[in-house]
C-alpha cells in the first residue's frame, strides 16, 4: 500500500473544472515532484490532499493517506491531521509566519494544539525541531521574532513547524522560489535529509526543472489541471514523450538570441560608480554606548557602458539591493559619486534633478504589487510623465503608450485594460514599457523573472535582448538565477558582504572563476543535465 494514493481526483470551483483526473501515488521515503506552470494545477492539487479548498469548490475522487480515505473525513478529523500526519511548506515564509509571535512561540502551537503536551514539553519540543533545522540555540533563541532572520532562517523555521510532529507526508511548495543558490542548496538538502531520517513522503511542488532532476524519485507534469506525464526522473526526461514535457525542457535551457554584430559603446559609460560607500545606524547597545553602523555597501565602483548588459549576483544579504537603492538615488550615500552620461547623478550630501531621475528606470520581481490595480493600462505606462517638468500633451502621450506596448509585443488596445486582466508575463511586459517610455540610459532589472514559469521566462529573456539590440538600452540585471544572468548579459560583477570581489566577462566568469565565493555560487546553481547524469550515476551504484 502507498503511503499516499490519489485517485480520478477532479475539482471545479462554482462549476468552473480546475483539475481532471488526477492520478498520484507515492511511497514512505519517496520524493514526486509535481511540474508545471503558473495554473497549471499543482498547489490546488496539494490543497485537495490537505482538504484546504476554498468556498465552492466541488470535487471527485479519492484521496487515500496510509489506506485512510480523506475524502470522507470531517473538517475536525483532517485538523487532527494537518500537522500530525500531513505537514506542509509553503511558498512565502513570511507571509505564512506571525510576525508579532516568537519563532519558538510558532513552532510550539503545532505541538501543543496536536500533541497535547504542556507548554514547557512543547517548547523542548520546538527547540529541537529548529535543532534539526540547522537553527542552533547560540544564534536563534526561541524569543527570536521572523524579522530578525533573513529569507532562507524563515523558511527553516516554516520547514520547522512542518515537521516538529514529524508526519508521514511533507508537502513543500515551491519552498526555494525567492532564495539564493546557496540558501536553496541548503534547503534542498535539509529536506532531502528529513526524508531520509524520517522516512517520510515528500511532495516537491516546483516549475525549475534542475531542482526538481536533483530532488524527486519520481515526477509528475501537469498542464490545464491534467497530469501529462508521469515516471521515474531519469526516464522521464530522456523519454519525454509528451510535447509539453519537451516544450518545458526546452524553455529551462532558452538562451536568448542576440545580434553578434550589438555590442557595448566602450568609449561611453553610462553609469559610474566610484567607491560608493552607504552605512546603516545600529541602535545603541545602552544609553552610553556609542551608536554604531553597518556597512552595507563597501567602497564600490564600477561603469556599465552604453549598450552593455551587467549582471550583478550574490547571496541575500551581500548589498544588492542597496547598491541598487543608491543607483536609483533613493538612498543617500556616505561616500563616493555616481555618474550617469558623465554627468554627477549623486554624491554624499546631494541628489539627482529629476531631469536626470528619468535617465534611470526600474522592473521590479513582482509586477503585479508595483502597479495601481485601479488604474487602466495607459495611465500606468505613462505614468513616469506625471514626474516630467515638461509631459507630453493627450495624443503624444496615447502614441508613446501605444509605442512602448509594440516594443514588448502587446497590442494598443490593451492600454484600455485594468492590470488584473493579464498574465504573469505580460504583466512584465507592461513593466518594462513603464520603464522603456521616457527613452532611459539604463534599466535595472530586479529579479525580474525570477518569479516567472520557464516558458514565460524565456519570452522575456528573449524580449529583454531584442530591446537591447533595437534600442541600445543599458541593463543592469540583478538575480539569484545564475543561469538567467549567464544567458542574458555581456559582463558579471559577484557581490560578497558589500564588496565587488569578482568581475569580469560573462562566459569567462563561468568557465573559469577566480574567487571561491563564485565557484561556491556557481557549484550551489543546480544544472538539469548534470543533475540527470549524478542521479543516474547513484542508480547505477545502487
Amino acid at each position: 500500500m502507498a503511503l499516499l494514493e490519489v485517485e480520478s481526483l477532479s475539482l471545479s470551483i462554482r462549476g468552473e473544472p480546475i483539475l481532471s483526473d488526477v492520478d498520484l501515488k507515492i511511497e514512505a521515503g519517496e520524493v514526486l515532484g509535481i511540474v508545471g506552470e503558473s495554473g497549471s494545477g499543482k498547489s490546488i492539487t496539494a490543497l485537495a490532499v490537505m482538504q484546504l479548498l476554498p468556498v465552492g469548490a466541488a470535487w471527485s475522487g479519492a484521496v487515500r493517506l496510509d489506506g485512510k480515505p480523506l475524502d470522507t473525513f470531517t473538517e475536525k478529523q483532517m485538523c487532527g491531521l494537518r500537522g500530525n500526519e500531513i505537514g506542509m511548506v509553503f511558498q512565502e515564509p513570511m507571509t505564512a509566519l506571525n510576525p508579532v509571535q516568537t519563532i519558538g512561540d510558532q513552532v510550539a502551537e503545532t505541538i501543543v494544539v496536536h500533541g497535547g503536551r504542556s507548554r514547557r514539553e512543547a517548547r523542548r519540543m520546538a527547540r529541537e525541531a529548529l535543532n534539526r533545522v540547522g537553527l542552533p540555540p547560540e544564534q536563534f533563541p526561541l524569543d527570536r521574532y521572523p524579522h530578525d532572520l533573513s529569507g532562507g532562517q524563515r523558511q527553516r523555521v516554516v520547514i520547522a513547524m512542518a515537521i516538529a510532529l514529524r508526519p508521514k507526508l511533507l508537502i513543500a511548495d515551491e519552498p526555494t522560489t525567492a532564495l539564493d543558490v546557496t540558501t536553496q542548496a541548503q534547503i534542498l538538502k535539509l529536506l532531502r535529509t528529513l526524508v531520509e531520517e524520517d522516512d517520510m513522503g515528500l511532495i516537491l511542488i516546483t516549475h525549475d526543472l534542475a531542482v526538481v532532476a536533483d530532488m524527486a524519485d519520481h515526477i509528475a507534469i501537469m498542464k490545464e489541471g491534467a497530469i501529462v506525464e508521469v515516471g521515474e526522473t531519469v526516464s522521464l526526461f530522456r523519454r519525454m514523450s509528451h510535447p509539453y514535457t519537451q516544450a518545458l525542457f526546452e524553455a529551462s535551457s532558452h538562451v536568448p538570441h542576440r545580434d553578434p554584430a550589438h555590442g557595448a559603446d566602450g568609449s561611453k559609460p553610462v553609469i559610474e560608480i566610484n567607491g560608493v560607500v552607504r552605512d546603516y545606524a545600529l541602535p545603541r547597545r545602552s544609553l552610553f554606548s556609542a551608536p554604531g553602523h553597518f556597512r552595507a555597501v563597501d567602497n564600490v565602483s564600477l561603469s556599465i557602458m552604453h549598450g552593455e548588459n551587467v549582471g550583478l549576483v550574490g547571496e541575500s544579504g551581500c548589498g544588492k539591493s542597496t547598491l541598487t537603492r543608491a543607483i536609483l538615488a533613493l538612498d543617500a550615500v556616505q561616500g563616493g559619486e555616481i555618474r550617469l552620461d558623465g554627468k554627477l547623478f549623486s554624491t554624499a550630501g546631494t541628489g539627482p534633478d529629476r531631469q536626470m531621475r528619468r535617465r534611470v528606470q526600474v522592473v521590479f520581481q513582482d509586477p503585479y504589487s508595483s502597479f495601481n490595480p485601479r488604474h487602466r493600462v495607459d495611465r500606468l505606462v505613462s505614468e513616469p510623465f506625471f514626474l516630467l517638468d515638461d509631459p507630453p500633451g493627450p495624443e503624444e502621450r496615447n502614441e508613446r503608450v501605444a509605442r512602448a506596448l509594440n516594443n514588448v509585443g502587446l497590442q494598443p488596445s490593451d492600454a484600455h485594460k485594468y492590470i488584473h486582466e493579464f498574465s504573469g508575463g505580460q504583466r512584465q511586459r507592461i513593466a518594462i514599457a513603464r520603464a522603456l517610455i521616457i527613452e532611459p540610459s539604463l534599466i535595472i532589472l530586479d529579479e525580474a523573472v525570477s518569479a516567472l514559469d520557464v516558458s514565460i521566462r524565456a519570452q522575456i529573456l528573449d524580449l529583454l535582448a531584442d530591446l537591447s539590440d533595437r534600442l541600445a538600452v543599458s541593463y543592469l540585471f540583478i538575480s539569484h538565477d545564475l543561469s538567467v544572468v549567464r544567458a542574458i548579459t555581456d559582463r558579471v560583477l559577484v557581490m560578497k558582504a558589500g564588496r565587488i570581489v569578482e568581475e569580469g566577462r560573462t562566459e569567462e566568469v563561468f568557465r573559469n572563476p577566480r574567487h571561491s565565493y563564485t565557484r561556491e555560487l556557481l557549484a550551489a546553481t543546480p544544472i538539469l543535465d548534470e543533475a540527470l547524469r549524478a542521479r543516474e550515476a547513484r542508480t547505477a551504484g545502487q
